[in-house]
This record gives structure tokens, C-alpha cells and sequence, in this order.
């Protein structure tokens, strides 16, 4: 029996020092966002039927989620007074805030480097959907077969919704450790090699009491 204690050792502190698997499924693609006072809400519909008002706050952001409930939302100012205070109000026009944030390295397909973030002011007509204003001010823009945005000022140049491993939870594990400031063992590891430890002194115990008993 101390033996097989003894055996199972090193196949038991080998699984618990091998590194668990974080990685998620996610997409690559453009989200749509609309604004209200100082908060975001992913957009229930798609930017080609959403019709805005006047004095409306859109954005988009590029990046990878898994879905609309874990979706980066467009950073940067988001204010229509501040955006489109040199585009005057016209009769029979609409005016339209666009911010666009081309998300992060991160998020950017191979090989490509994401623009700064914009903003700029859309002045359509009053029936115009969100991607008529986006057309009007930020071309050019890219769609594929099934009408899904792709590229926003021509960015990425290639790419549209693919799936691509996001490492969400990876990711935020390794943001946690950087704002903790902490590059040492992870707690589950200590807990692993104390487990360890239990059995070794385990182990050693039967076999003196063995030695003892004979």
C-alpha cells in the first residue's frame, strides 16, 4: 500500500502543475451599440434596419467575444453636444453621433494594427438608417453575402465574424494578476503541492508504523 501512496506521487503533483484549459470560442466582429445618457446597450437590432433620431448616440467596436453579453462596448467620449458641435442643424436633415472604436491589438487579426478611435457627426436624411450615416462618414465599409458589416473605414481589410479562440478567461486572469501586481504561484497551485505533501507524510507514517508493527 505505501508503495502505491509513493507511485501515485508524481503523477498526482504532474496534473495539478499542468496548465487547465481557458480558452472560449469566440467571433471577431464588428458589435453595435446605442447610447443613452452615459450607458451603452447593445443594440437589438442590426445597423442596416436601427433608424435613429436626431441628437442619437451610436458606436461600434471591433473586437472578440463570445457573445453580445460579454461584448466589449465602445470606449472614448460619447457626447452628441461635443461630437457634432461644427455640424449645424439643417431642415429636413437629422444629425447622428458616431463613435468608432477600432478595439486593440488584441482583437486585431493577424498582421493588421487597429486606427485610433473616432468620432464624427453623420447629417442624413430623416428616414436614413445607422448605415446610411455610417456610409456617409466613414466609407469604406465592407459587407458580406448575408448583409453582416465586416470593415469599417476599410478595417480589418480582410476577415467577417470569424470564429477564433478568445482565451476570454485567460485573459482576464492575466489582467487580474497585473493590476494585483502578483507573478508568482497561483493559490490552487500552493493548495495542490500542500495536498501533495499530505500524502508523502501519509506514505512515510504507514511505512514506520509497518516497520513498528513487525
Amino acid at each position: 500500500m505505501t508503495r502505491r501512496y509513493v507511485a501515485l506521487l508524481p503523477a498526482l503533483l504532474l496534473v495539478l502543475l499542468l496548465p487547465t484549459s481557458a480558452q472560449a470560442t469566440g467571433y471577431r466582429y464588428w458589435s453595435f451599440w446605442t447610447r443613452t445618457a452615459t450607458h451603452w446597450t447593445y443594440a437589438p437590432q442590426g445597423p442596416s434596419t436601427d433608424r435613429p433620431s436626431d441628437g442619437d448616440v451610436q458606436g461600434f467596436r471591433f473586437s472578440v467575444s463570445e457573445d453580445s453579453s460579454d461584448a466589449a462596448t465602445p470606449r472614448g467620449t460619447a457626447d452628441f453636444a461635443t461630437i457634432c458641435a461644427k455640424t449645424p442643424a439643417r431642415d429636413g436633415r437629422k444629425r447622428v453621433a458616431l463613435l468608432i472604436d477600432f478595439g486593440t491589438r488584441a482583437d486585431a487579426p493577424s498582421g493588421e494594427t487597429p486606427p485610433p478611435t473616432r468620432t464624427t457627426c453623420a447629417q442624413v436624411s430623416p428616414d436614413a438608417t445607422t448605415a446610411d450615416a455610417l456610409a456617409a462618414v466613414t466609407k469604406p465599409l465592407r459587407y458580406d453575402t448575408n448583409a453582416l458589416l465586416c470593415a469599417i473605414a476599410g478595417y480589418p481589410e480582410k476577415g467577417c465574424g470569424e470564429q477564433v479562440a478568445a482565451g476570454k478567461k485567460t485573459r482576464t486572469a492575466a489582467k487580474e494578476g497585473e493590476k494585483k501586481g502578483s507573478d508568482g504561484p497561483s493559490v490552487g497551485l500552493w493548495t495542490g503541492v500542500a495536498v501533495v505533501a499530505v500524502l508523502g507524510a501519509a506514505a512515510v507514517w504507514q511505512a514506520r508504523r509497518r516497520r513498528h508493527v513487525r
